[in-house]
């Protein structure tokens, strides 16, 4: 039974790494092409992403720049498949075995804490500043496992496997930080609405509703009254995951058919949609003193020596501790290959430095923390390429 379980997810992380390795692709695309347009006086690039767009139901007005729907709104339903991606490893996957845990967990601690310390030694003056601490914790799976995929077939899928599960775990953590620490001011009204609508969703469960549409249209309400709160609203594309009904037998539950069906729309969509509204970084103008700014230095020492440190550093302490194995067929190169890729933030590390910067009345912050993602991913995903190249062909030698 155990082997079974074992295929089925090793098929779906082949899956998702055809999905998310063709997607990064997409991303690093639209990543250029923000920067080209948002560096040759191309007027339309700002105008596009601050266009108003309103929505309105009777006196119910949501009215927002394009920038923050995508945000906020497509943002949302990447969260949800995180979360559904959360839940099927968690209660029927390859983390929900305690000993295979240890390692990705150990790796994703790592490389959450050490580049924050990082990045709190660089702006431990200034308070505003100390908001964007989480900005180097994060890891993007989309751009790792697209440069992954340029090794081709010689990546053991072990190695794969690993990668997916330190970003899950890494996904799970961003999720609880954006809860704690990047709330806004709340509404009672607005929580007590969402309340109900998750205790809808309780019952709806409960009462064993395996239709996906009675799922979405409450979570559309769920959406709605979340951005209203206070808390963030791309939280509750993660609470409407808990509840919608899966099991083992994979995508003809519920979940499953979701999460199939949102593989696509993610990688192929949501996310270079966001990296093409949130990467338009200017670069006219860019001096040696700009990159020495407290931020960007932050934010590029955290993802790239940060994430080797912490990851690879953890790594080794649990196998040669005894807690954990390394993986069979990956060599401890290979591994600090992974701790590289680890420090391709990207997109996650935008959208946690757009919450961490919004409102802040510096809105340099911003464009500094975009300049130090920018550099620290490109160094870590450079680094973490040729690195595994590397090895990849040692191997090859040696056998």
């Amino acid at each position: 039974m155990t082997g079974i379980k074992r295929n089925i997810f090793i098929d779906r992380v082949v899956s998702l790494f055809r999905h998310e390795a063709s997607g990064g692709v997409l991303l690093m695309l639209a990543t250029v092409f923000a920067l080209i347009v948002s560096n040759t006086g191309m007027a339309w690039y700002p105008a596009l992403i601050d266009t108003p767009v309103k929505v309105m139901v009777g006196s119910l007005v949501i009215s927002k720049p394009l920038l923050l729907w995508v945000n906020d709104g497509l943002m949302a339903i990447f969260f949800l498949l995180v979360g559904l991606e959360l839940k099927r490893e968690l209660l029927y996957g390859e983390l929900s075995d305690g000993k295979k845990l240890i390692l990705p967990l150990m790796a994703a601690a790592g490389g959450l804490l050490v580049p924050a310390c990082i990045y709190v030694l660089f702006n431990k003056g200034d308070s505003a500043a100390l908001n964007g601490w989480a900005i180097p914790a994060a890891t993007d799976i989309a751009f790792a496992l697209g440069i992954l995929a340029l090794l081709g077939s010689r990546v053991p899928v072990a190695l794969k496997i690993l990668l997916t599960s330190i970003a899950v775990i890494d996904d799970l953590a961003a999720i609880v930080i954006i809860a704690l620490f990047y709330t806004s001011q709340l509404s009672v009204l607005a929580l007590m609405v969402s309340a109900g609508t998750l205790l809808l969703l309780w019952l709806m469960n409960r009462m064993g509703v395996r239709s996906v549409a009675p799922y979405i249209l409450v979570g559309v309400v769920l959406w709605v009254s979340v951005l209203k709160s206070g808390v963030h609203a791309t939280l509750a594309g993660v609470a409407l995951a808990a509840f919608i009904p899966s099991r083992p037998a994979g995508e003809s539950a519920a979940a499953g058919r979701v999460e199939h069906f949102l593989h696509g729309w993610v990688a192929f969509f949501i996310l270079p949609v966001f990296a093409f509204v949130n990467a338009g970084v200017p670069l006219v103008g860019i001096t040696l003193e700009a990159l020495m700014k407290p931020i960007p230095m932050g934010i590029a020492f955290g993802l790239f020596f940060g994430k080797q440190l912490g990851v690879f550093g953890l790594c080794y302490l649990a196998i040669k501790c005894g807690l954990a194995k390394l993986p069979r067929g990956v060599t401890w190169k290979q591994l600090y290959g992974l701790a590289c890729l680890c420090g391709v933030g990207f997109t996650m590390s935008l959208f946690i430095a757009s919450l961490a910067f919004e409102g802040s009345g510096a809105p340099v912050f911003n464009s500094d923390a975009r300049l130090g993602i920018l550099l620290g991913s490109l160094l870590s995903g450079l680094v973490g390429y040729f690195v595994l190249r590397r090895s990849l062909a040692d191997k090859r030698l040696n056998e």
